[in-house]
């Protein structure tokens, strides 16, 4: 009697797609953390008396050991060297202990005083140590967001390589998307219903905790998939070696994306963080509605990313998709430059127009790595790639912060909150846009460069990833 044939955990579109659902899950919970104090930018600079510089300082946070002790780097060796599972609970449990940090410092256990003071050194000696020690937590969150994105990045190609592999980082990164815009719509309801500013951080403290729970089912169904490898006698790739580093530093694709990377991603974070009050400064929005318009980004690119995922995996182009987004990117940036367009319905279309580049972008860009780096290396390469986005990411809201206090101040306004006068700085933000808007400009030269190299060395980005 003939043996009855196993269908492979990898070849069971059940098992994928719930591997895919647990690893988003977890990104849905982190994410709800990295954007959670942006629309309360307001209520942070009056309730602990932070400049706009100060909450600029603070948002960079994130990137500040990422970038100045390399632990995104380390992360990514760490990641190719132990695996996924491991690297992916360590992220979580390290997320976990900058969220609390945070909590702490906006709740003021670290004192009112100014700068941080570690033994006979002090650290950011202009600003409230508030700020610099949320600042702090926000720098051990980062750690292990941007390592936990990296490990989320290399579980999916694990299991979709080969099949829906756009499609379903597609749908991963969609996710986290549903994260920044109930990041969005949420903080400022929950502040004025615990009169608390950093319940949004509490409330991020249970979601981490649930996403953690969740990240261990994932472990349970990867071990078994290794275990299956190994019975089917299947070879894994050899052990990350440190030499595997050079390869990838020669690789100039991986540059091109790299570098379009970063340049993205500052003109739309950033842009996030900074979003609610530009939508209360410029386009004269109330603070209780403001938050709704920077959350249509994510909810937009939340339907999309997806979409253009499947097209990549279906018809291909991805670098064309690439040079697409990043001309969107431009055009808003530029249109949101202009004084004179100051509507409630532009500020909707443009936010939504921004949520097609958003969406367009990273569906091409994070499977176009997997074509031209082996798997091996695979967490590495991610990591090198978000190591400089992170530089993007820190550097760009300490300039926007500097540029609003140093250039675009046009006066202050009283208004009634709480039954209390409240004085608020306000802002022309035509100067920060255009910042943005060069970040788009370089983008597309860069989206073209990779088109031109792919042509060049038939890496196949413009092919589809289904192979039948």
């Amino acid at each position: 009697m003939p043996e009855k044939q196993t269908i492979s955990l990898r070849e069971s579109k059940t098992a994928r797609w719930t591997v895919l659902i647990l690893v988003s899950f977890t990104m849905m919970c982190m994410y709800y953390l990295t954007d959670a104090m942006a629309p309360l930018q307001d209520g942070l600079q009056r309730k602990l008396n932070w400049s706009a510089s100060e909450y600029g300082l603070f948002t960079s946070g994130y990137g500040w050991f990422n970038v100045f002790l390399l632990m995104l780097l380390f992360g990514g060796m760490f990641l190719d060297k132990m695996g996924i599972r491991l690297t992916g609970i360590i992220s979580i449990v390290v997320m976990l202990a900058g969220a609390l940090i945070k909590y702490l410092a906006i709740n003021g256990y670290f004192g009112d005083g100014m700068g941080l003071h570690i033994g006979s050194l002090t650290f950011f000696g202009n600003t409230k140590t508030s700020a610099a020690m949320a600042g702090v937590g926000f720098a051990v969150f980062g750690v292990g967001c941007e390592t936990f994105g990296i490990t989320a990045n290399k579980a999916v190609v694990r299991w979709f390589k080969g099949k829906e592999m756009a499609l379903a980082i597609g749908l991963n990164t969609s996710t986290g998307r549903i994260g920044t815009a109930l990041a969005m719509f949420t903080p400022i309801p929950l502040v004025k219903l615990t009169g608390s500013i950093s319940f949004p951080v509490l409330l991020s403290l249970f979601l981490l905790c649930l996403g953690l729970l969740v990240f261990i089912l994932y472990t349970v169904m990867d071990r078994k998939l290794d275990k299956e490898d190994s019975d089917a006698g299947v070879q894994h790739n050899d052990e990350f070696k440190f030499s595997d580093i050079l390869d990838i530093a020669k690789n100039k694709a991986f540059w091109l994306i790299t570098f379009l990377c970063v340049l993205f991603y500052s003109a739309v974070f950033p842009f996030i963080k900074y979003a609610t009050n530009l939508m209360q400064q410029k386009f004269q929005i109330s603070d209780d509605f403001a938050g709704y318009i920077p959350a249509l980004l994510p909810l937009a690119a939340l339907f999309l990313t997806p979409f253009f995922g499947s097209l990549y995996d279906r018809k291909g182009k991805g670098a064309t998709i690439m040079v697409i987004g990043s001309v969107i990117l431009l055009v808003v940036h530029l249109l949101f430059s202009i004084p004179s367009l100051n509507s409630l319905p532009v500020a909707i279309g443009l936010v939504a127009l921004l949520g097609i580049g958003f969406s367009l972008v990273p569906s091409a860009m994070w499977p176009s790595v997997a074509k031209i780096i082996p798997e091996k290396k695979l967490g590495t390469a991610y990591a090198l790639t978000f190591f400089v986005q992170n530089w993007g990411l820190m550097g760009v809201p300490l300039l926007i912060g500097w540029v609003l206090d140093k250039y675009c101040i046009t006066g202050t306004v009283t208004k009634m909150v709480e039954g209390k006068e409240e004085t608020y700085t306000q802002y022309n933000y035509t100067i920060p846009m255009l910042i943005f808007a060069c970040f788009g400009f370089l983008a597309i030269f860069f989206a073209f460069m990779l088109k031109a190299e792919d042509k060049k060395k038939g890496y196949g980005l413009e092919k589809p990833n289904i192979k039948h």
